[in-house]
């Protein structure tokens, strides 16, 4: 996926609408602040899970720290990447493409899309972190 095609969140994940269904996972800014990442818990994200917007749907343990993951959109859960339950490193090596956490159907995307981060606010947001 292209990063500028996606929307983010001020906590860094990201998210993608195709369709019916939403794709998340979390930024190449947020792996690499995370540095080594160690484990990935996805407990409260099962299939058949319903996800408000900013509800907490996992954590990711690194060497730094474990920090909570978040929706960025309203959903039901379809689906974990079965890659990244196995190897939490899988983030850190496409943390755009292969390394996407999970999949949702989303319930009001076009409302919560609209309160995310573009490309470019996103960008200027991580400079701003930065400094």
């Amino acid at each position: 996926m292209d990063p500028k095609d996606l929307k983010y969140t001020p906590s860094h994940e990201w998210v993608k609408v195709d369709g019916d269904v939403a794709t998340i996972g979390i930024s190449a800014f947020a792996v690499e602040q995370l540095t080594d990442l160690i484990m990935i818990d996805l407990a409260k994200a099962k299939p058949g899970t319903t996800l408000s917007a900013g509800d907490p749907f996992g954590e990711v343990e690194s060497v730094k720290s474990v920090n909570d993951l978040y929706a960025p959109i309203s959903g039901e859960v379809i689906e974990v990447n079965p890659a990244v339950e196995a190897n939490v490193a899988a983030i850190g090596e496409d943390p755009f493409g292969s390394g996407w956490i999970l999949k949702l159907r989303p319930s009001n995307a076009e409302a919560e899309l609209a309160q995310l981060l573009d490309y470019d606010a996103y960008q200027k947001k991580i400079a701003e972190d930065a400094h």
